[in-house]
């Protein structure tokens, strides 16, 4: 498969701290869909900024096409990657409809009108995520859950080869987790788009993804197919706990083991 995101002995620190990210090498080929897990400070969502362009390594490299993420502008950018954020409350009353209406904006001429592709782009993407039926509500009216696909609508609308998500089911229960992470598989196999998506979830992305990263708090990581990295033992070096694990129906399930039992 063509690699289309490529990690090279990525570093990066903030101004003045320690390094957050060190030495990281991977690769990603096109239609592939890649976990990202591990605690929190350990670099996951400065990575996904890194990705997306929002931050510049400060040593190595990330490719995408072989060319460096921070060479290309943010319109160019826009139209091969679009980021899916934590679903936040909304401060503006957007109906549902001009959210993703939004995801056209990488292709909006110097007036920014709106034309028929970009409207069929828009219900498109609404009919992908279920969400074409509350198209007029605001998004203030919604569940979680429905924001949430409302977001991925929008990145949807953009018509990019790379979904880049960052914790897409937090907050969510388990029947939206499972929903949201069926959809992202559907457009993996049926769009054949490359996902990267941050997630707590271990068995769902253990269930859905096909590699992993595991980030740890140190300068340990680990990339992979998800069977060969996602381990009890390497779980719980990144997370600093005792994992118990199972098998499921051919797929590895793991838990923290608490001491209060």
């Amino acid at each position: 498969m063509d690699v289309i995101i490529s990690v090279k002995d990525l570093q990066f620190a903030y101004d003045g701290q320690p390094p957050v990210l060190h030495n990281l090498d991977f690769e990603v080929s096109k239609g592939e869909f890649v976990g990202i897990v591990g605690p929190n400070g350990a670099g996951k969502s400065t990575l996904m900024n890194i990705l997306c362009g929002q931050l510049k390594p400060t040593a190595g490299q990330a490719l995408f096409e072989s060319s460096a993420i921070d060479t290309y502008s943010k319109r160019s950018l826009a139209q091969k990657m679009a980021v899916v954020r934590q679903a936040a409350n909304p401060i503006f009353d957007f109906s549902v409809e001009e959210i993703v209406m939004m995801g056209r904006t990488p292709y909006s001429g110097p007036l920014g009108i709106s034309g028929s592709i970009d409207f069929a782009a828009a219900n498109k993407a609404m009919e992908l995520t279920d969400t074409a039926g509350f198209a007029g509500r605001s998004l203030a009216e919604l569940s979680q859950g429905e924001r949430q696909r409302v977001y991925i609508a929008r990145a949807l609308a953009q018509d990019t080869e790379v979904l880049l998500l960052d914790e897409p089911t937090s907050f969510l229960d388990w029947k939206h987790q499972v929903g949201i992470y069926d959809m992202l598989k559907r457009l993996q196999t049926q769009q054949q788009k490359t996902i990267i998506a941050i997630s707590h979830e271990l068995n769902l992305t253990g269930q859905y993804c096909d590699k992993v990263l595991l980030l740890g708090s140190d300068d340990y990581y680990a990339f992979g197919k998800c069977a060969e990295q996602l381990t009890a033992e390497n779980i719980s070096r990144v997370f600093d706990v005792e994992v118990a694990a199972a098998l499921w129906d051919g797929v590895s399930i793991f838990f923290p083991r608490g001491k209060g039992a």
